[in-house]
């Protein structure tokens, strides 16, 4: 009797570890609509810009973008199961995307407005997918 109510004890608290696990998990969904948004300033500035002016603003911009995610992302607690390789996927396919975007529009279409804008919302794709699966896995 006493070892059952102690296994009831024990899995009501794994459940609300799971339920609390889900409620925090939404953190990493506001991490990539803030990586998708960065990409819609830092894909132009690349494409569009040259010279040395563009390539300060340009890592100044991705240093800020980088650390502050990183440190929300160090604050946070809750990591759900899965977590590695969601965004070593996620960051990997928009590493290849941006790769594309850089490479075809500093050598194929040089300042083109309407190039930058596509190439930016293809680089934001990859990570607005992610965030809009973990919003839908989260509930």
């Amino acid at each position: 009797m006493e070892e059952t109510a102690k296994a009831v004890g024990a899995l009501g608290r794994a459940a609300g570890l799971e339920r609390a696990a889900r409620q925090r998990s939404g953190w990493y969904a506001r991490y990539l609509w803030a990586f998708a948004a960065g990409q819609l300033v830092l894909v132009p500035i690349a494409v569009l810009w040259r010279g040395p002016v563009s390539g300060v603003v340009f890592a100044l911009t991705n240093a800020l973008l980088v650390t502050g995610l990183s440190a929300y992302a160090a604050r946070q607690r809750v990591v759900r199961r899965g977590f590695g390789v969601k965004h070593g996927v996620l960051v990997g396919s928009w590493a290849v995307v941006f790769t594309l975007a850089i490479t075809l529009g500093t050598s194929a279409f040089g300042r083109g407005v309407v190039f930058a804008v596509v190439a930016a919302a293809a680089c934001a794709l990859p990570p607005a997918v992610g965030a809009w699966t973990e919003t839908r896995g989260a509930v």
